[in-house]
């Protein structure tokens, strides 16, 4: 299978060409055209929509065929996992060990779905009221829309649409347009490989100004999940809102790792080192402020700063390569001007970047003041901030100082305290000794304050996906007093 041939659409199970204007895939790391298609417009996209809401029924009521599905489509993972990691490669940037994390992250989010697929039916609730059964019933919602990004294109995208299907609804996907292949045709022709009925899903590859806010008003859009920026987000919160449409929002971070006194500093730094420079430091949950005891500050940072330095670049189709591409031109300047600017404040510059085609380097900078632009800005680079607190109750403070509450972490030697501490903190996720880019199907993921809204994993995943309903038996003649 080549996959970069799949630059259609994928609407009521048949793949058809759009009908806008033209786009060209490129590959971040050397600017190689990668395919030109038209994009799909506003009409096609509500084609899929109708699509959608004309197939769902069938499929919410057939458990045996939606585990069939998910089952094969599992091993259509398994059995081309090599040549979809080089599409994330030359699609994403992704560097192999980013690749290997993602398909893995993916194919935990298939298995997990299938604890769930059954969770439709009636669950009697305790009898409280003589002569009547109670039952909980989970509905499917409908036609849900799911609006992924760039940076981890396939994962994020299955995220929703995996429980979205397992429990019963129909999706219109669509990914960010400069990954189509990996956020978009290559899920669609592996469910198209599982069996899945026609119009259950649905990939759409468009831009926003082709389709504008089709995906939040239409009327078969029942839900709205959304992974991006924050301004964004709110957009999508406030006109779903109006129309009484549930959301699910991951929005942008601004994550911390605490670094307390007692702490094991070289562990704290392996962990960092990872947390921050992952895919190039493209991913929401990334580390970008280290808070460090001032105890502990001039060693951590020595060491960090030479990893750093080590850190081998180049093109993500290596597998030794750590540091690759940003994902394009606009985005790489625009970091590169977040740096010029900081270094005009006189923060101290503990590691300069430098650009190398479409690499960028790490940039470290040191003693950071915490409410600073700087401090209070999300990167998505591998720039990171370290920051110097006088004592572990000032470094939880500085952690807290930011819009965002997406994920965190600290590193203490007092295992309880680290607990407590967590448990406090104004974040989604916490993590007490490890780095903030995790992910686990059974455990709740999402954040708070600026970082969004809504629950992905296992159980909480069912409650987005579906609506509750109360149904009674009276299984005896009630007596009613008038």
């Amino acid at each position: 299978m080549n996959f970069e041939q799949l630059t259609k659409n994928y609407i009521n199970g048949q793949w058809v060409s759009g009908k806008g204007s033209s786009y060209t895939l490129t590959n971040p790391y050397n600017d190689a055209e990668l395919a030109t298609f038209p994009i799909a417009t506003k009409a096609q996209l509500e084609e899929a929509y109708e699509a959608g809401n004309a197939s769902y029924k069938a499929w919410a009521a057939d458990t045996n065929l939606r585990t069939e599905v998910l089952n094969k489509t599992i091993q259509y993972f398994i059995d081309n996992e090599e040549e979809i990691i080089k599409v994330l490669a030359v699609e994403a940037g992704s560097t192999f060990i980013k690749a290997k994390v993602e398909i893995d992250l993916t194919l935990a989010c298939l298995k997990e779905a299938l604890t769930y697929v059954d969770s439709l039916g009636g669950r009697e609730v305790p009898m409280t009221m003589p002569g009547k059964v109670n039952k909980v019933y989970r509905k499917p919602l409908g036609v849900i829309s799911s609006i992924s990004p760039f940076n981890f294109p396939l994962f994020l995208s299955m995220r929703t649409i995996v429980p979205a299907l397992a429990l019963g609804n129909a999706v219109v996907h669509k990914g960010d347009i400069q990954t189509a292949l990996t956020g978009g045709t290559i899920m669609a022709k592996a469910f198209e490989e599982a069996g899945i009925p026609a119009g259950v899903f649905n990939v759409i590859l468009t831009e926003i100004p082709e389709i504008g806010d089709t995906m939040i008003e239409h009327r078969h859009s029942k839900f709205i999940s959304f992974t991006g920026s924050t301004p964004v987000g709110r957009h999508i919160g406030k006109l779903a809102g109006g129309l009484l449409k549930p959301v699910a929002l991951e929005l942008g971070g601004n994550a911390p790792l605490v670094v307390l006194k007692d702490a094991n500093v070289d562990a704290a730094i392996n962990a960092s080192i990872f947390g921050k420079f992952l895919h190039q430091g493209q991913i929401c949950m990334m580390i970008n402020r280290i808070v460090l005891h001032e105890d502990i500050y001039d060693a951590f940072v020595a060491k960090f700063v030479e990893r750093a330095k080590q850190l081998p670049i180049g093109d993500p189709l290596d597998p030794s390569t750590i540091i690759g591409p940003i994902i394009n031109t606009r985005q790489l300047e625009k970091v590169q001007g977040f740096i010029e600017e900081a270094k005009t404040t006189g923060v101290e510059i503990l590691l300069d970047s430098r650009r190398e085609g479409n690499i960028l380097t790490p940039a470290i900078f040191g003693n950071v003041f915490p409410d600073s632009r700087l401090a209070q800005t999300e990167f998505f680079s591998p720039v990171v901030s370290i920051i110097k607190a006088k004592s572990d109750e000032a470094a939880i403070e500085i952690a807290n100082n930011t819009e965002f509450g997406l994920s965190s972490a600290i590193f203490t030697a007092d295992l309880e305290k680290g607990e407590q501490l967590a448990a406090d903190l104004e974040f989604g996720m916490t993590h007490v000794n490890d780095q903030t880019v995790n992910a686990i199907e059974n455990t709740p993921f999402g954040g708070v304050k600026g970082s969004g809204m809504g629950r992905f994993g296992n159980p909480w995943v069912i409650d987005e996906f579906t609506e509750t309903k109360w149904v009674s038996i009276q299984i005896e003649e009630r007596q009613f007093p008038f």
